[in-house]
């Protein structure tokens, strides 16, 4: 009897400390179309994983190996993109975001991705982001743009952050 007792307990205990665990699902941080190990890390102010307020300001480091211009892609939860930063040159070492204005966070509310997108050399093109994406979608479009640059000359990497 006492061993059922110690091991009603035990399992009580147990479902009450995994009642209150919270799982989070990290989006994809290395891609496919990254190879040059190029960038270091992508963070928001807060921390990966972090959580604002509409309203609230963030800012966005980026750190790098190399010198080299990189492009900041949102991806809200509803799955709209917008550029943040186009094709801006960087020194190596860690850069915040942005520079000389302010990214306010808005709705929608959920998981805000961010993608940074690093080439060594000026991207020939203008990344043009108009719409709505799945995953998907979303790691093709980037594919489909840094393929035209050598592997070691690129760098794809993502971070996130939740609005409230």
């Amino acid at each position: 009897m006492r061993f059922l007792k110690t091991t009603a307990l035990i399992a009580g205990t147990l479902a009450l400390g995994l009642s209150a665990c919270t799982v989070s699902v990290r989006p994809n941080l290395t891609l496919q179309a990254s190879g040059g190990n190029l960038i270091t890390r992508v963070t928001p102010d807060r921390g990966e994983g972090s959580t604002y307020g509409v309203g609230e300001t963030v800012r966005i480091s980026v750190g790098t190996r190399t010198p080299g211009y990189v492009t900041l892609v949102a991806l809200q939860s509803n799955g709209y993109a917008n550029v943040l930063v186009r094709n801006e040159y960087i020194a190596a070492g860690t850069t915040t975001f942005p520079r000389g204005q302010i990214f306010t966070v808005a709705p929608p509310r959920g998981v805000q991705r961010v993608r940074a997108i690093f080439t060594r050399v000026r991207p020939t093109t203008d990344l043009v982001v108009s719409g709505y994406y799945d995953g998907t979608r979303w790691n093709t479009f980037t594919e489909a743009y840094v393929n035209p640059y050598p592997q070691a000359d690129r760098d794809v990497q993502e971070t996130f952050f939740y609005i409230r």
